[in-house]
């Protein structure tokens, strides 16, 4: 992914945690909470098998909507 692309995707996964703040369900695991920016980070190097930088150019928008798609359904 170019250094544009990968700046762009980071700026809105890291807005995609701010409004995931306090809505993620608790978990014994993280006792003293979640934190949102990591879940949708994992989450995308889970879905996608690499780390969203490391993807190509071209999956752009399926990245932003899968990280939408992480914002509307808090796990």
């Amino acid at each position: 992914m170019t250094p544009e692309n990968s700046k762009m995707v980071w700026e809105y996964m890291q807005d995609a945690g701010d409004r995931l703040a306090g809505k993620l369900p608790s978990s014994h695991r993280h006792p003293g909470g979640r934190n949102p920016y990591a879940h949708v980070a994992i989450c995308v190097k889970h879905k996608f098998g690499h780390s969203y930088k490391d993807l190509p150019d071209d999956m752009v928008d399926e990245i932003l909507e899968y990280v939408d798609w992480l914002v509307e359904n808090p796990s």
